[in-house]
């Protein structure tokens, strides 16, 4: 679960609180700009912001984590190649396009590398270049090149929450995380909201400490922190091109226990991941599912995720409706195609604490059902309501609270365990997605 328990009346509450945990770690500045561009492929006007994350000196901690998408962006395509750098001094980030599968792709990164490696005097090599947005788009390369001065004009420490929200597309609000490690500080911002199944999502992560982690310790704790985080999440079951999760270490602040430096950063991943399905395309409930004592900690995964992907059952949920034989059925369908010897006769199964299924048959009566959508409820971030043309879209633009349908389910016949975070299935989401270019 989050490390907080957070609930925010209004935007304004929200947006305070976001400040409050924005402090960048030493040695570190952000930058953005906006302007106006049109796109080859879709010749309507369009806006992009680009991002800047600076060092204030080229460092030799970081450490990345990419998408396992086999048509993977330029950007990561490149950032693959920068892990064998042996600095890295900023990165770059533009929203609206990712620069997938495009004509060129690869050399307009590159030039883009360029011109902000020459903005800030560092190597090109030094530049990590991140993209999202529509796939399949050209990046409209001059433009940015001649907007990239004002971003690096625009380099200030204090805050990391311009670029919180310069790295946004269709969230409804920037995601910031924070935990103090001894005299030094992590701090995370998160960019995703479909598109979403990370092995790595259209997932964007950055994590900056002043913590002096060498490059040694900080790329598998990375991997750790991730695994059990970003990796245990699911909006729409779709893996994005463009997945990134980016750590870089400005080195300010000795220290050296990294068990406590590892807690935090997990910390930071685990608040993080949630706050995105939190915020995904059209999510009204957010879902977490634990799988106890199963053979193995890949099919306890694998079982929660295929309950948070399971269509009837996310649309069972945004309509508030406990129809938990949705969820039996998710369960069974993984089983017999992908674990048939999996022994379920000792399965049990609760939903907001109510037993609901055991020894092999469902547990339910007025009474439950009842309790059960009282739990649904309870769990909703927003009513749903289409405006006067049909349209549905999310009436509020912060997180009200942190609760979520909880489920659990034990297997009975091994030790491992898992926790998967995921969403429902809504109007909204449909909505989105079916205009997303526009």
């Amino acid at each position: 679960m989050p490390s907080t328990n957070l609930t925010f009346t209004h935007r304004d509450e929200h947006r305070a609180w976001l400040a409050s945990q924005a402090a960048l770690p030493a040695g570190f500045r952000v930058g953005c700009t906006r302007f106006k561009f049109t796109p080859h492929e879709a010749p309507k006007p369009a806006q992009m912001t680009l991002t800047l994350l600076a060092l204030d000196e080229p460092t030799t901690a970081f450490a990345a984590m990419f998408t396992r998408n086999a048509f993977p962006g330029a950007p990561v395509l490149i950032g693959r190649q920068r892990l064998a750098e042996p600095k890295i001094g900023a990165v770059i980030i533009n929203n609206k396009i990712s620069n997938v599968c495009a004509p060129g792709g690869v050399d307009a990164s590159e030039k883009i590398c360029a011109a902000t490696a020459q903005a800030l005097g560092f190597t090109s090599a030094q530049i990590l270049p991140s993209s999202t947005g529509v796939i399949g788009w050209r990046l409209p390369v001059e433009a940015m090149i001649s907007e990239l001065p004002a971003a690096a004009r625009a380099l200030a420490g204090g805050s990391i929450l311009p670029a919180a929200e310069g790295i946004v597309t269709t969230d409804l609000y920037p995601k910031i995380r924070r935990a103090e490690v001894g005299a030094g500080s992590i701090v995370g911002i998160a960019k995703g909201a479909g598109m979403i199944e990370p092995n790595m999502a259209t997932m964007l992560v950055y994590i900056l400490t002043d913590i002096a982690v060498p490059r040694a310790e900080l790329r598998p704790m990375l991997a750790r922190a991730v695994d059990a985080s970003f990796n245990a999440i699911s909006v729409d079951s779709d893996t994005s091109t463009s997945d990134t999760v980016v750590a870089l270490s400005s080195g300010r602040v000795p220290f050296n226990d990294w068990s406590t430096f590892e807690r935090g950063l997990h910390q930071v991943c685990r608040d993080l991941a949630e706050d995105v399905v939190r915020n995904g395309e059209g999510v009204r409930h957010v879902i977490r599912v634990t799988v106890k004592n199963t053979a193995s900690l890949g099919l306890a995964r694998a079982l929660g995720k295929a309950v948070v992907n399971g269509p009837l059952f996310k649309c069972a949920v945004a309509g508030n409706d406990p129809n938990v034989g949705r969820l039996i059925q998710a369960i069974g369908k993984y089983v017999g195609a992908h674990a048939p010897g999996t022994n379920l006769s000792k399965l049990s199964a609760h939903m907001g604490g109510v037993k609901i299924f055991a020894d092999g048959v469902f547990q339910l009566d007025p009474t439950k059902e009842s309790a059960l959508v009282a739990h649904l409820k309870a769990a909703e971030l927003y009513q749903s309501a289409p405006s006067p043309d049909g349209i549905f879209s999310a009436p509020i633009d912060f997180p009200p609270h942190e609760r979520s349908v909880e489920l659990e389910i034990d297997i009975g016949n091994g030790a491992a365990s898992a926790s998967v975070i995921g969403g429902d299935l809504t109007h909204e989401y449909i909505s989105e997605n079916a205009d997303y270019r526009s």
